[in-house]
């Protein structure tokens, strides 16, 4: 997987679990790919500290996973709905009106996840 939507899926499964500091620093170096300098100016921390604050947050978020699988379990399901929305597409007993109804379904499970 891609580091960067690798560390965004951890980020948003066990963000939360993070400090609002580790938070603040973490999103803005990830979603909004500052700096370590940038940071280190905003807040006042070495590009020391602001390196070592995001590798302790990679290392406790992926931590966060390896323990409770949400991202792993998030995805297995989500390929299941997809065989499941290929299947409902391909068979020629339902309707457009219940093959529409189905995927609604579907896709109202994904969100709930």
């Amino acid at each position: 997987m891609d580091k960067i939507i690798e560390r965004g899926l951890l980020f948003d499964f066990y963000g939360e679990l993070l400090t609002n500091h580790q938070q603040k620093i973490y999103s803005e170096a990830v979603f909004n790919d500052l700096s370590l300098s940038e940071l280190s100016e905003e807040e006042g921390i070495s590009r020391q500290g602001i390196h070592d604050l995001i590798k302790r947050c990679d290392k406790s978020l992926q931590e966060y996973e390896d323990k409770l699988g949400l991202i792993k379990r998030f995805q297995q399901i989500k390929t299941e709905i997809e065989n499941i929305e290929a299947i409902i597409e391909s068979n020629k007993n339902l309707d457009d009106a219940s093959k529409q109804e189905l995927k609604s379904r579907l896709i109202s499970i994904v969100e709930d996840l």
